[in-house]
């Protein structure tokens, strides 16, 4: 072989051995790109994940509100002035309940009927016997005519002596006892009559209607069951039909500590929270105070009347009321208040602070706490109009934390 030929023999390239060496080469480079792509997976798991949290808009008081402040709290019932459980005025069976629970009636409407069927047959008596003495009296008026008659031509005839004295006599008699006869029977009239509107009385005595406009509370009274004003023994024997309440005199009824009596005045203005509504705030203002003290539990009784009253407000529902007095420094412009829900403020080192929303960021605001009533606190300082805060999250958080907002409660 010449010395040419191997020269060129060994420039040639040889393919079979590429491959081999860039197989060499890939499987350090993939397991490169796996490792990678798993240290970046458990960075990225690593991270901290925006918390989830809930959001209420705050809601500022207006000038009027943000003048008040609560002098006294105190508890009650709602009472109606006007409710009664009504009944018949004579015992009876009760033979028709014309009326349901929740029912308006108005003055004067029927609500049931007593069994009459004795007193009917009585008043038919009644009104045969006044027939019958009026019957009496048409009798006798033309009796009483005739013997006037008679008694004037016996006056003519005994003045022209054609008729003797003791005719005369005898005429007058007649005349006067027909007229006393008469005037009897006219009495016995008067008191058939009587008799007859009495029986018509018992008659409407059966029949139950409602004393005042209202709506039907309970329903007492079946029919075939007895029912009698008065409380009978064997306890058969109901004494009402139903109760009745005049919703529109709804009021406030509280008892108020004598310690503390000397800060109510009629007229004084209180915002009422219905056990069954806790986040409705009613408005309301004292009737009167009751001018007796109860010995016993040392407190003095306050009425309270609504402004405006609502379906939702029911007799015997629990109240609380909070009496309220407005500044007098008219000069002084009131601080700005807001109201957010109670779950909102935290205690953070020993002071009250909320976590104020904004750019999907978490601020920590110190606030200053100036009431606390039921589920809603009053802040007097710390926040601003538009604000929303954080009443519930998902983990815990930190001043500049980004958070996702999942409900934003109106």
């Amino acid at each position: 072989m010449s010395a040419d030929k191997i020269s060129l023999d060994s420039l040639r390239i040889d393919r079979d051995s590429a491959p081999a060496q860039r197989r060499g080469w890939l499987t350090p480079l993939i397991f490169l790109a796996v490792a990678a792509v798993g240290v970046g997976l458990w960075f990225w798991r690593q991270m901290p994940r925006p918390a989830e949290v809930r959001t209420v808009p705050v809601r500022a008081l207006n000038a009027e509100q943000g003048a008040s402040r609560t002098l006294l709290n105190a508890s009650g019932y709602v009472e109606a002035r006007r409710a009664a459980t009504v009944s018949s005025k004579v015992t009876g069976k009760v033979v028709e309940v014309l009326i349901e629970e929740g029912m308006k009636v108005e003055a004067g409407q029927v609500l049931a009927r007593l069994d009459d069927s004795n007193i009917k047959e009585s008043l038919l008596i009644a009104e045969a016997q006044l027939e019958s003495a009026r019957k009496v009296v048409d009798e006798t008026r033309p009796n009483l005519r005739f013997a006037i008659a008679e008694k004037k031509r016996f006056t003519d005839l005994v003045a022209t002596q054609a008729a003797s004295q003791s005719d005369y006599n005898r005429a007058e008699t007649q005349a006067q006892a027909l007229e006393a006869t008469l005037a009897r029977q006219e009495s016995d009239v008067k008191v058939a009559e009587r008799q007859v509107s009495s029986w018509k009385q018992q008659m409407d005595d059966n029949i139950i209607r409602a004393p005042f406009a209202g709506v039907i509370t309970t329903k007492d009274s079946q029919p075939g069951e007895m029912i009698s004003p008065v409380s009978a023994g064997g306890g058969f024997t109901r004494t009402g039909i139903c109760t009745i309440v005049d919703m529109s005199s709804l009021e406030i009824e509280v008892d108020v500590s004598e310690s503390y009596i000397n800060r109510v005045q009629s007229g004084q203005r209180v915002e009422a929270t219905l056990d069954a509504y806790g986040d409705w705030r009613i408005p309301a203002k004292v009737i009167a105070i009751i001018p007796a003290a109860d010995r016993q539990k040392a407190t003095v009784k306050v009425r309270i009347g609504f402004e405006k009253l609502d379906p939702r407000i029911l007799p015997d529902m629990g109240v609380k009321v909070a009496f309220l007095s407005v500044a007098e420094e008219k000069s002084i412009t009131p601080q700005r208040q807001f109201i957010v829900p109670t779950a909102a403020v935290q205690k953070v080192n020993g002071r009250d602070v909320v976590w104020v929303v904004k750019d999907r960021k978490v601020e920590r605001r110190a606030v200053a706490v100036a009431q606390v009533t039921g589920d809603e606190a009053t802040l007097s300082a710390g926040l601003f109009d538009g604000e929303t805060v954080v009443i519930q999250t998902s983990q815990a958080l930190s001043d500049g934390v980004k958070v996702t907002v999942s409900d934003s409660t109106p």
